[in-house]
């Protein structure tokens, strides 16, 4: 498996593989809902932010949308922390590490550009991806668990980087 940032070539397969993740937490629309169209169209986020993928033999395995400070894709970062969306691993990829050498990326990522912690949004039934995010040490950050529109409740997770906290 490989890790690296997106190229042009790359963005209809990371959408489809984006939406694939996704389809379990898309309501009765599924994939033809509004927030589908969002999840596929990879040209937008990668142009006001970073998308990176993990792909192997030219197959896309999985993505993530990294949120550098001052991207209108970040929803929960305050200012010295960095913010990562759409972590998403192809259903057929599923258990074979691809989510955590994401999640592993985007850390070492805001650490090198001096981050002091790294936050997201999560859905409230992504169980799964809330395992993956605990064990890296993220905890929830229930004071800025948000909803973005009614009915659609985020769960915030925050790692610090830094032992220095303000």
């Amino acid at each position: 498996m490989r890790l690296r940032r997106a190229t042009p070539g790359d963005y209809e397969a990371i959408g489809r593989a984006t939406v694939a993740a996704y389809v379990p937490f898309l309501g009765e629309a599924g994939p033809r809902s509004g927030y589908a169209l969002r999840l596929a169209d990879t040209a937008s986020r990668d142009r006001d932010a970073e998308v990176w993928v993990a792909e192997e033999d030219g197959r896309v395995l999985g993505s993530v949308t990294i949120c550098p400070e001052g991207s209108p894709w970040a929803q929960r970062a305050e200012p010295g922390e960095g913010e990562f969306r759409m972590l998403a691993v192809d259903p057929t990829a599923h258990g074979r590490g691809v989510g955590r050498a994401l999640l592993e990326l985007t850390v070492e990522r805001f650490r090198a550009d001096g981050a002091r912690a790294v936050v997201l949004g999560s859905l409230e039934d992504m169980h799964a991806a809330h395992r993956l995010y605990e064990r890296a040490g993220f905890a929830r950050v229930p004071e800025r668990d948000w909803e973005p529109e009614p009915g659609v409740q985020l769960l915030c997770f925050r790692l610090p980087l830094t032992t220095e906290e303000p």
